[in-house]
């Protein structure tokens, strides 16, 4: 006898960045992000190729990108189209930059410093 699937829940915790890696933890879901990224808008019906799941399974995926904010869809007729959200490319680059150590300067904080002139050098007394 076989041991009874378990199906996992979508995180509940409140925290978006969570939400967010959790969603793209996946791999089905890390393929329809890929694929969104690609083509900029998806009809559903046609995510079920770039994964190799049924439609149900590409659904359920869906759900739990678009609680995430990872994912924005239109209803078109009977059709649903899928879109990465505006906003998850800087969202996840955000965490990518909060986890480099000293943090990241801006490349306009950057070229500020080479304009401006710097402190006169002290030569050392002999």
């Amino acid at each position: 006898m076989l041991p009874a699937m378990t199906r996992t829940k979508s995180p509940t915790t409140a925290d978006p960045e969570i939400r967010l890696l959790s969603a793209l933890a996946d791999p089905t879901r890390l393929a329809i992000v890929r694929q969104l990224a690609r083509d900029t808008e998806t009809c559903a019906c046609d995510l079920t190729d770039c994964c190799d799941v049924g439609q149900p399974t590409v659904s359920h995926h869906l759900r739990v990108l678009r609680e995430a904010g990872v994912v924005t869809s239109e209803r078109r007729g009977q059709w649903i189209f899928y879109r990465l959200a505006p906003d998850v490319a800087d969202r996840l680059g955000a965490l990518a930059r909060d986890l480099v150590p000293g943090g990241l300067t801006p490349v306009a904080d950057l070229v500020a410093r080479r304009s401006r002139p710097g402190p006169t050098p002290v030569s050392p007394r002999a």
